[in-house]
């Protein structure tokens, strides 16, 4: 089993999740705390519970198929945050910050993917 902590993948996510929900989604009008809201965190805490999970399996096929659901999630992650940023639920400096994250841990985890399947 793999220690998912000692994943810089991880831990970038995580902050991404913890960034999304204390700077981000906060800032959304209440008509939208159960539709975009929700379905921003949904995907973006998708990220490392994915990460997490598949670091349980015992094979590098099942871990990989879990960093290829984690990295859908991360591609959802971004488009939900340029909805949120077109729809001016958050300003474009925001979204910049966001999507810098966002990039930042899908360029890891795709690393990480590559890396594994060699």
């Amino acid at each position: 089993m793999r220690d998912y902590k000692k994943y810089d993948v991880w831990k970038k996510s995580h902050e991404l999740c913890l960034y999304v929900y204390k700077e981000v989604v906060a800032q959304f009008p209440d008509e939208e705390k159960y539709a975009l809201a929700m379905q921003l965190r949904r995907c973006c805490y998708s990220v490392p519970l994915n990460i997490v999970e598949g670091c349980g399996r015992s094979t590098d096929k099942d871990f990989l198929r879990f960093l290829d659901i984690a990295l859908g999630s991360i591609h959802e992650t971004e488009y939900c945050s340029l909805l949120a940023c077109d729809l001016k639920y958050i300003t474009e400096e925001k979204y910049k910050e966001l999507l810098r994250r966002i990039n930042d841990a899908k360029a890891m985890l795709i690393n990480l993917i590559k890396t594994i399947r060699k």
